[in-house]
């Protein structure tokens, strides 16, 4: 599995980066994959409950889907395996310490952290500094 494990490296090569677009959580009940495609989402999960998308706000409110909060993504631009041990614990840990909500979705090369839009300068500038 390619991406770096040792999480000291890790850490110190984050260089978190902020998305410009808000982005939204959806659900569906009885959604399947490949529903709703042309919203263009960015990650679908189908859950018992339903099919759950991440999808930007403009393109739910296009299609009519109803949301809670709107969120923007942070993405750890640091290459971390899918094989290593704490980065998302710690980074969760430290945005939890100054009450911030983090939902966290790791891809094959990035982590991508979801917080609220209000919360979101904040968030990017504790992960920015130093002190993780």
């Amino acid at each position: 599995m390619s991406g770096e494990t040792d999480l000291t490296k890790l850490l110190a090569s984050l260089s978190p980066s902020l998305s410009d677009k808000d982005y939204v959580f959806c659900t569906v009940k009885d959604g399947v994959y490949g529903d709703f495609i042309e919203t263009k989402p960015l990650a679908s999960f189908v859950e018992k409950e339903g099919l759950t998308l991440v999808l930007s706000k403009a393109s739910a409110d296009a299609a009519g889907l109803i949301y809670q909060g709107s969120f923007k993504c942070i993405t750890l631009n640091v290459h971390s395996s899918l094989e290593a041990v704490g980065l998302t614990a710690v980074v969760a840990g430290k945005l939890a310490a100054h009450n911030i909500s983090a939902n966290v979705m790791a891809a094959y090369f990035h982590d991508h952290i979801f917080v609220a839009a209000a919360d979101a300068d904040r968030a990017l500038a504790l992960l920015q500094s130093n002190n993780l």
